[in-house]
């Protein structure tokens, strides 16, 4: 499975599943040490591993949309 951090608060996470959209909080000390907003974790073998190639795939696919919304105006 593969979640987004939504939101980091004090020494919670709050993951969001990238298919169901279904949000869980998670002690940060139960993840990596170098999460932030946006990183991608995926959940392997009964613990959490950054995803960085699919981080930054997703960013990128977010500033060219957010760069297409600018042209626009």
């Amino acid at each position: 499975m593969k979640y987004a951090i939504d939101k980091i608060e004090e020494n919670i996470a709050i993951l969001e599943d990238i298919n169901t959209k279904e949000k869980k909080e998670i002690n940060i000390a139960n993840l990596p040490k170098d999460i932030k907003e946006g990183s991608i974790l995926v959940f392997k073998d009964n613990k959490y591993i950054l995803d960085k190639k699919e981080e930054e795939k997703r960013r990128k696919i977010i500033l060219e949309k957010f760069n297409k919304l600018k042209r626009k105006d």
